[in-house]
Order: structure tokens, then C-alpha cells, then sequence
């Protein structure tokens, strides 16, 4: 077990003002795949210039953050792929940490460094946390995940259906179900700028707000049923159309925008509308 059984993958999306960093801070791990979501030739000639020895993936259309990460982990040919988000940089000795742990832990699924904030957790109650390098979740978080490809593959790995957010939380939901390992390792440390990923500005925002309701809506009927989900979300829907009411009569354009791409992304997931929403990119 060496370096070379490991494979970096990072989807892309306009993330041009954070990759470079997130590059920078590779300094063992030499097979690279970018996956890019937007088209951006010129990225790909700036990265590619400078980084030779990565392979750039420019994607017909916008698959979203599962939808990418799946090409990368059917494109591999390692027996581990590590998932990182472009605003991400890890820590010194983060490589070998990890390396370190697969050494020690073969049956696992998915094993990730600690960020500054807890980017892991627990389905019900939650856990001591001993003073061990190693301890067991029940998830992780998207933006650094290490990936045993031979347990990940029966479980078909993301749920293409969510285009952006908590694709990574129902992929480990799964993975608990069946009694597969999920680590986090408290040696290999990584920084998360979050929600830096992208340059769009209000646009990401647009997207972000319309997307992050549409998949909590799909993730809670998907795993606790369609009632359960009418009964949370009926009485949100009342208050934010209310709220959108007020927003428009006092003409803030901003909460106008936000607050309706949020009712949208509520009522299409409701009534089984799929994940649509697009950003508009200039």
C-alpha cells in the first residue's frame, strides 16, 4: 500500500479562484482526475500548464457533485479515489496520515480527515469521541472523503437523482443500513473554506438556496416517507409564502429571490418534480 493505490478526484465548477490552493497543497498523491461541470477550457489549459500529469475532465453537461464524483470513481483505476471539494487544502503529513490508517484498517468504506469544524456525525444519538486517532461515524462530509472502491461499488456509490447537497449523507445513510465502516481520522487534518467553490457570486446563491431545499425534501422522503415529509414542510411553506408577501410589498429584491427559489425547491421535490434548477453562468 503506497501512494501510487491512490487516486485525488475534485469536480469542478467555475472554481477557478480556489483549485490552485487546493493543487498547491498535494504534495504525494500523483494520480489527479478533475471532473469540470462548466465548460471551463481555460481552466483546463491554466491546470494542465502547470500540472501536466493531471487528467482534466471536461463534461458534456452539468452532472452536479454526485454526478461527477461518479465519473471520476468508475474512471479510476486505483483501489482508493479520494474526493476532495477545490476549496479544500490539506493539512501537512494529511497524505500520510491516511495512508497510514488504510495500512491499518482494510475493511472500511470511507475514511476521512478532520476539519476545524466537525465534518462528521451521527444518524441518532450521538457518541462519545475517545482521544484515539481513529474512531468510527456514521458520516462524513462531502468535501474530503476517502473512498475504498471495492465496498463503495455495491452500493452504487451517489444518488444521481440530488445534483447538489446531502448526496454524501445518503450515500453514508446506505452504507450504515448494510453495516459498512465510516472513519474519521483525527491526524490527517484538512481546511474547508466552504461554500468557495465557485466564482458566480449571487448566482451560486440563487442555486444553493433552491437546491438545498429541493434535497432535504428528496432525502427525507426517500428515507422516512412521503407523510412524514408533508407533515414537516406543509406549515414551512405557509410561513415562507407569507414571508415572500412581505418581502415583496417593502421591495427587497434579494429576500424576494431567495425566499421563492426556497419555496420552489420545497414544492418541486414534494410533488416529485426532478432536481432542475440550473445556475445561469455568463
Amino acid at each position: 500500500m503506497n501512494y501510487n493505490d491512490v487516486t485525488i478526484g475534485i469536480v469542478s465548477f467555475r472554481s477557478e479562484k480556489v483549485i490552485f490552493n487546493c493543487l498547491k497543497s498535494i504534495k504525494n498523491i500523483k494520480k489527479i482526475i478533475i471532473f469540470d461541470n462548466s465548460n471551463d477550457f481555460e481552466l483546463k489549459y491554466k491546470i494542465l500548464k502547470k500540472y501536466p500529469n493531471v487528467k482534466f475532465i471536461i463534461s458534456k453537461k452539468n452532472l452536479g457533485f454526485g454526478g461527477g464524483n461518479n465519473r471520476i470513481l468508475k474512471m479510476s483505476k486505483t483501489k482508493y479515489v479520494f474526493l476532495l471539494s477545490p476549496d479544500t487544502i490539506l493539512k501537512k503529513n494529511c497524505e500520510h496520515e491516511l495512508i497510514k490508517q488504510i495500512k491499518k484498517i482494510k475493511n472500511f468504506s470511507l475514511l476521512a480527515p478532520l476539519a476545524k469544524e466537525n465534518n462528521y456525525g451521527f444518524f441518532k444519538e450521538k457518541k462519545a469521541i475517545t482521544n484515539q486517532n481513529l474512531f468510527e461515524v456514521d458520516y462524513i462530509k462531502g468535501f474530503a472523503m476517502l473512498f475504498n472502491l471495492k465496498k463503495i461499488k455495491k452500493i452504487n456509490m451517489f444518488d444521481e437523482n440530488i445534483f447538489l447537497y446531502l448526496e454524501e449523507i445518503d450515500l453514508c445513510k446506505r452504507l450504515r443500513k448494510k453495516n459498512h465502516k465510516v472513519f474519521i481520522c483525527k491526524n490527517a487534518k484538512i481546511h474547508h473554506i466552504g461554500a468557495k467553490s465557485s466564482n458566480l457570486g449571487f448566482e451560486y446563491e440563487k442555486c444553493r438556496n433552491w437546491h438545498w431545499m429541493w434535497s432535504k425534501v428528496y432525502y427525507e422522503k426517500k428515507h422516512f416517507g412521503f407523510f412524514y415529509v408533508f407533515k414537516n414542510y406543509f406549515f414551512k411553506m405557509i410561513i415562507d409564502f407569507f414571508k415572500l408577501i412581505i418581502f415583496i410589498l417593502i421591495f427587497n429584491k434579494k429576500k424576494i429571490i431567495i425566499t421563492y427559489l426556497r419555496l420552489s425547491g420545497v414544492f418541486n421535490s414534494l410533488i416529485g418534480n426532478s432536481s432542475w434548477y440550473r445556475p445561469k453562468i455568463n
